[in-house]
């Protein structure tokens, strides 16, 4: 998998002069099922989240409310993504590290997941995690 694989998902938006609405359908505006939503808030300012990596697990991530940045890497390559509109979301395939930083005040990170939570399933270690990109591609 590659950084290139990561990308903005533009989801439905229905406008209506009470208030917009977007939705988001399992398997239809993702290419996976939803077994498991999170979501991050109240992260203090300068904190990070993310650092990790998953082995199997795609996402969509989300900016509910306010922005953040998140920062992708594969082990060759690098782009970081700004998310701060609720009607778009960043798919983030298996075996893409991550950190997530830059939140503004009240950001809301939703995070839409196609597996239950598994510990197995995670690189929390950088250089393990770019030992096995490397041993994949030889």
């Amino acid at each position: 998998m590659s950084v290139k694989d990561c990308e903005i998902v533009e989801l439905p938006k229905i406008c209506d002069p009470r208030g917009n609405l977007t939705f988001i359908e399992s398997g239809r505006h993702m290419g996976f099922d939803i077994r498991r939503v999170y979501y991050l808030y109240d992260v203090p300012g300068g904190s990070e989240r993310g650092g990790h990596a998953h082995k199997e697990l795609h996402q969509l991530v989300i900016a509910m409310s306010g922005s953040f940045d998140i920062h992708l890497d594969d082990g060759k390559e690098k782009k970081t993504i700004s998310l701060n509109r609720s009607y778009q979301g960043l798919y983030i395939c298996p075996m893409i590290w991550r950190d997530i930083d830059n939140f503004s005040s009240g950001a809301v990170c939703m995070v839409l997941a196609s597996e239950y939570y598994d510990e197995r399933d995670y690189y929390r270690d950088y250089s393990q995690f770019f030992a096995n990109v490397n041993k994949a591609v030889e």
